[in-house]
């Protein structure tokens, strides 16, 4: 793996200092914002909350550690996150179908109701930021965050010292 003085020798530094300005800039802009919607439901639903009924929404049913494998945390903080939307109705436990020991969470009707609510929200938000770019653009930046989150993801995890074998 490249030092990080390696990859700054190819990259104009005033570049790359233009970039971390940027992200940090996004950063609290949107911790601001909560970057949460507009309307009624503008702000209604912190983002961890938003990640996992996502999460649910799009993969189904699942554990608490493989939950928090894909969101890249770890299951004590999945679990402090979950309580309470579980608490609220929003997502609910079952049994697991293979395993009847075993619990899984999933999305109730009142949580994909909800989450639909905060998604119109958000969606009218991002269309408002984006109103004179283009849909080419709009795909162009999607794109272009998603890569960014991806690497920043990468480079985290490949950071984070390994914790004790389980």
């Amino acid at each position: 793996m490249p030092t990080s003085s390696d990859m700054t020798t190819h990259t104009d530094p005033a570049l790359l200092d233009a970039l971390q300005h940027q992200v940090a800039v996004f950063a609290r802009r949107a911790e601001q914002s909560r970057l949460g919607g507009v309307g009624q439901a503008r702000n209604s639903m912190d983002r961890a909350a938003y990640l996992l009924l996502n999460r649910l929404d799009q993969e189904g049913p699942m554990g608490v550690k493989a939950l928090a494998a894909g969101m890249g945390i770890d299951s004590s903080t999945v679990t402090r996150q979950v309580a309470p939307l579980v608490d609220s109705g929003l997502v609910s436990r079952a049994t697991h179908p293979e395993d009847g020991r075993a619990v899984v969470l999933q999305l109730s009707e009142r949580g994909h109701a909800r989450l639909d609510e905060v998604r119109t929200s958000r969606r009218a938000l991002m269309a408002l930021v984006t109103e004179g770019w283009s849909e080419p653009e709009r795909e162009a930046f999607t794109t272009l965050l998603t890569r960014f989150n991806s690497s920043l993801a990468d480079i985290t995890t490949s950071l984070t010292p390994a914790g004790p074998a389980s």
